[in-house]
């Protein structure tokens, strides 16, 4: 049970007719004097927001219609709904009053997604626009499963048409594609934390080795391919973590969770929180430490969060953030489809490791010119390090001969600046929202590849004297710098129908200044070549991109939404500097570009069902992926180049059943949701200059994609229960179904997967169970090209987990 602050809203509401346009006057009163919360959000049923106002202070704002229901929001507090009709609007004066009651888990859950559904009516907030656009949001708190481990399958459920790849059980890395899109660290989209940056470098090498833990974050904003125009011009889209915020009404919070699991699973997540006046701050640390599902896995992290924010006024604020992640891990390897077949979960690797240094931070300033305009200036930066040593051969089920091993370092250190001004305004007697930014970053990266020690351990020192004619060897630079300019806005011409239009400016330059070692040996083993090649390469691209979104909202519950968008994706430095023995780089590799539509409708019927469901195309021009290459030798490799064009169709959806509300059963002590998440999804090949290629199926598309789930809640216990399935895909262009000796390329079999999960709320404690992979389903979702592997990487047997929370 949990106690809502005692607390009396009290607002005057007042309108008189002018012509057509009614005028709404407020204020917003808090009893409490004591509390915090200073700022109010205001909804309407139909439009969705319409502004923020602050407590104590007057507000006014024009309606062009004869009725209103609005929604006054106020973290903290329960919203509060007040219908207006001003032909019949006798009293002036109206007084809500909420009382201080003990509200049950279940409550609690249908506020926080009371006010979800309104969230997602947003067409624009502070200085982002979000109108005609294919977006979701995942409440993490409510999603099912187990956080401490950061399961994707089950946080991100009811987000339809994503491949996730699942090769570890703690969660250290994010792997989420869609749409045909690799899901490879996530490297398809543009991921943020709190709307910032935080991938190795957006252009040269956009994998995100660092996620947030979910026992940490508030939301999980997804927003599809038309984010190309504001965020970054990826395929994928957006993928923004917002973190919690501070606690608005108390000095001093301290929650600890704590979880221990199957395989030697041991996490701790505690974290602070507060407001003191104008000050505002909070911090998590989250521990983690396990020995993997299979032998050689064993892994260690920790990572340390701190936001402090200071609000100048109600119209100004400053925040600052620091994040750090450092983590271990011992890598297995990969296996070749006869090694998966004959035991799925063994390791011939035990001197491959794994090593993370990632530094962010973050300093953000808002400002409010007034009711009407906003301002944002966010700085970023990043300094890290990954390191990678291990024995890699072609031949994946070769034994490993002690000696030296392959070694890899990269050095991040790069830096952003990204300026927006959002501004509402009428251009006639049409009301629109006008959003102008510019972003520049720059970026100096580094990496090494060369000989390592011929020691079992952590070693991530090179071997070059010892080893000197280890025939890997490379060492590169990579200056790149990029400055967008972008611009949106939203026409409303008419109460229900949004256009919004968008062009974004691109200047990319992106660089490789090194050297690589070509060293050749006799049939005996004795080197006759050894040889060092300098090479430069700079590419310049000057583009623009074009979009447009069209929203339409016949009524406050239901919305038709659609758009197009172009996306640019630039070549990535291991796409061209990086040795790799499961496959060779053909050297004419080039950027992609292409891209994407999409007609979708959501809404809801009362509170009984809610749905949305879309169609989408995507469009590659120069689509980068694997092909099966003959040599002049009569060996046959890898090669990773431009494929062809290629175009990717289907449907998603997702419909939410409340079977309570459908049976019209009127307790508040229980309540019961069912879930469909459904995608079906086709591609093809439609041009190429490799035979074999025109007419195949892209890789990474499952063409069925279904998660469905049940949750069961009554009083403070919760049980739930998911099944997701996905069929057969391709990892390469020419479709192969057999292995190669590298585990590389073959077919991605058809699995399916049976979650449950429970949890049960008692005063300040909160206990989590569950087990994943219940049927205990032997299959793999990866075949990996570069570390852990190369080859196919299994998915964990069913494990368990249980976690208590203690809230102060």
């Amino acid at each position: 049970m949990m106690k809502l602050k005692v607390c009396s809203l009290f607002f005057v509401l007042f309108s008189t007719a002018l012509f057509s346009q009614n005028i709404v006057k407020g204020l917003v009163v808090l009893d409490d004097e004591s509390l915090s919360s200073s700022k109010v959000k205001v909804y309407e049923k139909t439009k969705g927001y319409i502004t923020q106002v602050i407590i104590n202070e007057p507000f006014q704002f024009e309606f062009y219609s004869s009725s209103i229901e609005l929604i006054f929001v106020a973290e903290g507090f329960p919203s509060v709904n007040k219908f207006l009709n001003f032909n019949e609007q006798d009293d002036p004066f109206i007084r809500v009053e909420l009382k201080s009651q003990q509200l049950s888990e279940i409550v609690l859950s249908a506020k926080r997604k009371e006010v979800f559904l309104l969230k997602r009516m947003e067409d624009f907030e502070q200085t982002e626009i979000y109108a005609g656009k294919k977006n979701e949001v995942i409440l993490v708190e409510q999603s099912m499963g187990n956080l401490a481990s950061n399961n994707s399958r089950q946080i991100y459920n009811q987000i339809p048409g994503l491949n996730i790849y699942q090769n570890d059980d703690a969660g250290l890395q994010l792997n989420v594609g869609g749409r045909g899109l690799d899901p490879n660290r996530t490297s398809n989209f543009n991921t943020r934390q709190n709307g910032y940056d935080i991938s190795a470098d957006v252009l040269g090498y956009p994998e995100s080795y660092y996620t947030p833990p979910a026992e940490g974050l508030e939301e999980i904003q997804i927003i599809r391919g038309a984010a190309s125009l504001q965020y970054g011009t990826q395929f994928g889209g957006l993928i923004n973590f917002k973190l919690k915020t501070p606690d608005p009404l108390k000095p001093f919070t301290f929650l600890t969770r704590n979880t221990v699991g199957s395989n030697s699973l041991l996490t701790n997540f505690s974290m602070v929180s507060g407001s003191v006046k104008q000050l505002k701050y909070l911090g998590f640390l989250n521990l983690k430490t396990g020995n993997g599902f299979r032998s050689n896995s064993e892994f260690n992290s920790s990572n340390i969060f701190f936001h402090i924010g200071y609000e100048f006024s109600d119209d100004t604020s400053i925040t600052g953030e620091f994040t750090y992640l450092d983590y271990l891990s011992q890598q297995g390897g990969g296996l070749s489809d006869s090694m998966f077949n004959e035991n799925a979960y063994q390791s011939n690797r035990s001197r491959n490791w794994f090593g993370l240094s990632w530094l962010l931070y973050n300093v953000k300033f808002l400002h409010s010119f007034n009711s009407n305009s906003n301002f944002s200036l966010n700085l970023f930066g990043l300094d890290a390090q990954r390191n990678a040593v291990g024995f890699r051969s072609n031949r994946v089920s070769q034994i490993d001969p002690n000696q030296e091993r392959d070694l890899i370092k990269g050095d991040f250190k790069n830096m952003g600046i990204e300026m927006r001004w959002l501004n509402r305004y009428q251009l006639g007697s049409i009301n629109s929202v006008f959003l102008i930014g510019s972003k520049y970053y720059n970026s100096n990266n580094s990496s090494q590849q060369g000989p390592g020690s011929d020691n079992s351990d952590a070693d991530f020192d090179f071997r070059i004297d010892e080893f000197p004619n280890y025939n890997q060897q490379s060492l590169y630079s990579y200056p790149n710098q990029n400055l967008a300019l972008f611009a949106e806005n939203i026409f409303y011409v008419h109460p229900k129908l949004s256009l919004t239009p968008g062009v974004r400016f691109e200047f990319i330059e992106t660089g490789a200044l090194g050297e690589y070692k070509k060293i050749n040996t006799d049939a005996a083993g004795n080197v006759i070549l050894n040889r060092t090649i300098p090479t430069t390469e700079n590419r310049r691209r000057n583009f623009a991109l074009f979009g447009l979104g069209v929203g339409y909202k016949p009524s406050s519950k239901l919305e038709f939404y659609g758009n197009i968008s172009q996306n640019y994706r630039s070549v990535t430095f291991t796409d061209i500097s990086i040795i790799n023995p499961a496959y060779i780089i053909n050297p004419n590799i080039s950027d992609e570009s292409g891209f994407t539509t999409d007609f979708g409708v959501r809404g809801r019927l009362k509170r009984s069902f809610s749905f949305d469901a879309n169609v989408f195309r995507i469009y590659y021009s120069n689509r980068i992926g694997f092909i099966q290459k003959k040599f002049n030798d009569g060996s046959v490799k890898s090669e990773r180049g431009n494929v062809g064009d290629a175009v990717l169709y289907g449907l998603e959806s997702l419909l939410d059943f409340n079977i309570k509300e459908i049976l019209n059963l009127k307790s508040e002590n229980y309540n019961l949701n069912y879930f469909a998440n459904f995608s079906l999804i086709d591609s093809e090949y439609t041009s190429s200059i490799t035979p074999g290629v025109e007419g195949k199926k892209v890789e990474f598309v499952p063409k069925v994609n279904l998660k469905t789930g049940l949750k069961f809640a009554y009083q403070n216990y919760s049980f739930n229960i998911q099944y997701s399935y996905l069929s057969d895909q391709f990892s390469d262009s020419t479709n192969a179904l057999s292995g190669n000796l590298s585990g590389v390329i073959g077919l991605i079999p058809a699995y399916d997967v049976l979650d449950l999960s429970s949890s049960m709320s008692t005063g300040k404690f909160r206990f989590e169970m569950g087990i994943n992979n219940v049927l205990n389903e032997i299959y793999f979702t990866r075949r990996a090209t570069g570390y852990p592997g190369p080859g196919i990487i299994p998915s964990p047997n069913r494990n368990f987990y249980v976690t208590i929370q203690f809230k102060i």
